[in-house]
């Protein structure tokens, strides 16, 4: 029985469960998850301590600890030491932004697309391979011991992006996620906690989710993760490595510095922390700032996307792994690839090594500025945060109106945009925020038409 009476207790949740079934902490999870699904436990709620969850249902604590951390594992709860447990606020976003077809009646201002206009190198450099007499070899299974020169091409792409590394650092993916799914996979087991900004790319939580990897938000300064919490993190929240988008952080297009930089990369090797330093966004910038992994190369793995800055039908992503990690990421990537596709990894290190792959980037950052300017126009009386060549803006809502609830109303307009809700991590607070991806409609009028919904419905939110 219980030792207390509950009758007039206020507590958060007092559920109710069927004891002869078993085992029970897997019907109590079963029942958490139901009530956080169906809107019973809203986001943010803090639920009842664990002892006295035990005591109202007169269950042994073990059995509550491991209700909870069932759910804890599938992203629905936050647990931080000194404060309890709370349904995390991103338990009922949907993390899965690119829809299998986009909706005709909506302009696309949410997925972050390069402009479609810059590929001409790209067809160029096709055309050329495929008049070539053996061109068959480019449709059969890649071997590493075929790549040598390929990898050459991903030395010079890394280093343009601001890291020096080498050839025999150098692994494929099949595109950036696929390369972060590969490397957590290496380097973690399930119930492992990884720290990442209180907002962050999706494609990572999704990743972590399926992998049972706890992410734990890390307070930022001046929005960038600080490194005063990062230690703190390192100390006192058993994290085993941090993710990191250092230039154009996705969502909030923000761009770490280089004492900051280099203060965590400090800390990382002080407390033998790995770093995933996913570099997508590098090349958007004409004068790359250093990498992350410049600072802490034993430490970081540094993962070049090119779907941002050349085209994202490449499909490919060039990792510089650290010698320690370089085995076991290998490994993962096998059983996750087999292989890259030899045509796409022949068409990029083609473009790169014939310097075509600069035509593309220029391109690229020529319709970026071109599109935020116009951005700017727009947005000019509310604050829109992100460079001119970025190709996305994260856009602070007035009001009160959340991000969430914008999302809505616009999609309703006519216009998809991406709630702060869908990018924050467990019980951090989300941003009543918007990202809005510039170079994802397909012409600047299409952008003006999409602008000019957003800034009534922001009007109407004063």
């Amino acid at each position: 029985m219980p030792i207390n009476s509950f009758e007039n207790y206020q507590m958060s949740w007092k559920p109710s469960i069927d004891k002869t079934k078993k085992p029970i902490y897997k019907v109590l999870a079963g029942q958490l998850e139901r009530d956080i699904l169906n809107g019973i436990l809203l986001p943010g709620t803090k639920l009842p301590p664990q002892r006295e969850l035990a005591d109202y249902l007169d269950l042994n604590l073990s059995t509550i600890s491991k209700s909870f951390k069932v759910c804890e594992l599938k992203g629905l709860l936050s647990a931080t030491i000194g404060s309890g447990t709370f349904v995390s606020y991103d338990a009922l976003s949907n993390a899965y932004l690119l829809e299998d077809i986009k909706p005709s009646h909506l302009i696309e201002m949410g997925a972050t697309l390069p402009d479609n206009a810059s590929y001409e190198p790209l067809l160029l450099q096709l055309k050329n391979m495929l008049q070539e007499k053996d061109y068959e070899k480019w449709f059969g299974y890649g071997r590493p011991g075929e790549s040598l020169w390929q990898k050459d091409a991903a030395v010079k792409l890394i280093q343009r992006g601001g890291f020096q590394t080498t050839v025999d650092h150098i692994l494929f993916a099949n595109g950036g996620q696929n390369a972060i799914a590969a490397t957590l996979a290496s380097l973690c087991q399930p119930g492992d906690r990884v720290g990442v900004d209180h907002h962050t790319y999706p494609g990572l939580k999704t990743v972590a989710a399926m992998l049972s990897i706890q992410l734990v938000p890390i307070k930022s300064e001046n929005n960038e993760m600080s490194p005063t919490a990062f230690e703190y993190a390192c100390k006192n929240d058993n994290i085993k490595g941090v993710y990191l988008i250092p230039d154009y952080h996705n969502p909030t297009a923000s761009c770490l510095s280089v004492e900051n930089r280099k203060m965590i990369a400090v800390l990382a090797k002080k407390y033998n922390q790995f770093i995933i330093e996913d570099a997508t966004y590098h090349l958007h910038k004409e004068q790359p700032l250093p990498a992350v992994a410049s600072y802490a190369p034993e430490q970081v793995i540094h993962i070049a996307s090119l779907s941002k800055s050349i085209a994202p039908g490449l499909r490919l992503a060039y990792v510089a792994a650290p010698s320690r990690y370089k085995e076991p990421i290998s490994k993962a990537l096998y059983n996750l690839n087999i292989s890259v596709s030899p045509l796409l990894a022949e068409l990029t290190a083609r473009t790169i090594v014939s310097n075509q792959f600069e035509i593309l980037i220029e391109r690229h950052r020529e319709q970026a500025i071109r599109r935020n300017q116009v951005v700017n126009q727009y947005f000019a009386d509310y604050t829109c945060l992100g460079a001119d060549t970025g190709i996305f803006r994260w856009l602070l809502l007035p009001g009160k109106i959340t991000g969430a609830e914008f999302e809505t109303l616009a999609a309703q307009q006519g216009v998809q945009v991406y709630a702060a809700e869908r990018f924050v991590v467990g019980n951090s607070c989300p941003e009543r925020a918007v990202r809005i991806a510039v170079c994802a409609p397909k012409t600047i009028e299409e952008l003006e038409q999409g602008l000019i919904i957003l800034k009534g419905l922001l009007n109407n939110s004063i």
